[in-house]
């Protein structure tokens, strides 16, 4: 396969990154097919897209006709043999569990061409730990991105130690044709460069909320009065998904840091999660959804009489 030849992308996992990249790449001209084994994900697919497009729309970001061409270059298919046909590149967003990406990316490994690239979406994982499982080490290589994909416009590029060059070259071209900054991670790390920072906040965040220290809008009113930012680390964690989430928690706590504040982050998360509270996605997570409390007028306040609200005058 040479460089810019990539058209027809398969979206492996229909959940709020899968849905997010399936756009961008339809956005730029690829046509899309999306793949879940459960039925309520891909019939929810539709509706999570018109909602993006009248987020992008109310923005000016795009016009009418760009959303249409988009969404007129996405399908869904729930049989893996027909969502396989022709396809050059595969994006995987699945549970953040090595086994289960390795045996879906071995089904989807018979049924697509040979020349097909095989990319993974993991937030925690490293692609050599599924390579072989996949069936096609040599094609297989980290894309990850960042939500929302349209406007972060970043994506790591990590390979791992079997990752053909030549495919490296034409993932990085892939990215910037979607409109992505392409990160180049040279040596394998579990979070890539930007989550490896986030995943620190995210860490102290939780802990500070599972241990009583403060409230879940505390911890963001925090955050957003100091560094003047619209949303906090736990805003930010319902637009990932707190399944997502607890998955990648949960695995952190069993698999690499086995530690007790892990698994109490873990478990706060799982609470949520018991509900349906899954975040942006279900509506409900640690805030509700259209109109979450961190976006209302006074959310962060100047406190009455401070410096702000303060005239300085001269020979103050």
């Amino acid at each position: 396969m040479q460089r810019g030849n990539i058209s027809r992308v398969l979206i492996v996992g229909a959940g709020t990154m899968g849905v997010q990249i399936g756009f961008q790449c339809a956005a730029h001209g690829c046509d899309v097919v999306f793949y879940d084994n459960l039925p309520q994900a891909l019939d929810s697919v539709e509706r999570r897209l018109r909602a993006y497009t009248d987020g992008l729309l109310s923005t000016g970001m795009v016009t009418a006709i760009q959303c249409e061409s988009a969404l007129s270059r996405m399908t869904c298919r729930g049989d893996p043999q027909r969502a396989a046909e022709g396809i050059d590149l595969v994006s995987e967003s699945l549970p953040e569990d090595p086994a289960l990406k390795g045996r879906v990316l071995a089904q989807f490994n018979t049924l697509c061409p040979p020349q097909a690239i095989f990319t993974t979406n993991t937030s925690t994982l490293l692609a050599s730990q599924f390579a072989r499982a996949s069936g096609r080490p040599a094609r297989l290589i980290a894309l990850h991105f960042h939500p929302p994909v349209w406007t972060s416009n970043i994506a790591d590029v990590m390979p791992h130690k079997r990752t053909d060059p030549q495919v490296t070259a034409i993932v990085t071209d892939f990215a910037r044709r979607i409109g992505q900054v392409p990160i180049h991670v040279q040596t394998e790390r579990r979070g890539y460069v930007f989550n490896s920072m986030y995943g620190a906040l995210n860490h102290q965040a939780l802990a500070l909320a599972a241990n009583g220290v403060s409230s879940v809008e505390d911890i963001d009113r925090a955050w957003m009065g100091v560094l003047g930012v619209p949303i906090g680390p736990f805003g930010l964690m319902d637009t990932v998904g707190l399944d997502t989430l607890w998955h990648i928690l949960d695995y952190w706590a069993r698999r690499v840091f086995v530690l007790r504040q892990f698994r109490r982050n873990a478990d706060f998360v799982k609470k949520y999660v018991d509900r349906g509270h899954l975040g942006t996605k279900t509506a409900h997570g640690f805030y509700t959804y259209p109109d979450p409390l961190y976006k209302r007028p006074g959310f962060v306040s100047t406190a009455s009489g401070s410096l702000s609200d303060t005239p300085v005058r001269a020979g103050m």
